[in-house]
């Protein structure tokens, strides 16, 4: 069985951090303004902030992303802009990368992950829940029109 690697954003690394999101994003949704700015410049959106951008790898190619964005209590972090490949999908790439973003949230001194989904994506809050997340009692404002559903985890 291939190894996963998981690695961080490098230069270059925008385009394919791009199509991934685009693709799952187009196939169930509309791209909205709030996308465009993570997907076309993560480097200022994302990581300039503090956040981070993670990689998944099969046989050297990039075949899952996801980012953590800061947030603005500086103590929690977004799970955002999580994708699979199609190809990729059912080999628990999104776990993996799912439990390293948690751990980075850890190690960047975080006590809480939050994400915004929809509830037709039902193997995504699968794997939520499987990490750990649970609802939010009281939604918070989005810049999402398609996010209705909202989730957390808070780090001990």
């Amino acid at each position: 069985m291939p190894v996963v690697v998981l690695r961080d954003f490098r230069p270059g690394d925008q385009p394919v951090f791009r199509q991934l999101n685009e693709e799952w994003i187009s196939k169930y949704f509309t791209l909205e303004p709030a996308d465009l700015k993570a997907l076309d410049h993560p480097e200022a959106y994302v990581l300039a902030s503090g956040g981070a951008i993670l990689f998944a790898e099969l046989a050297e190619n990039v075949v899952g992303t996801c980012a953590l964005i800061k947030m603005a209590d500086g103590r929690s972090y977004e799970l955002a802009k999580m994708a699979v490949a199609p190809a990729a999908q059912g080999q628990q790439i999104g776990f993996l990368l799912g439990q390293a973003a948690i751990q980075r949230v850890r190690d960047l001194g975080g006590a809480r992950v939050y994400l915004e989904s929809n509830a037709k994506l039902a193997p995504a809050l699968a794997l939520y829940r499987k990490l750990g997340f649970r609802d939010l009692a009281q939604p918070l404002a989005s810049p999402y029109a398609r996010a209705d559903v909202q989730m957390e985890l808070l780090l001990a």
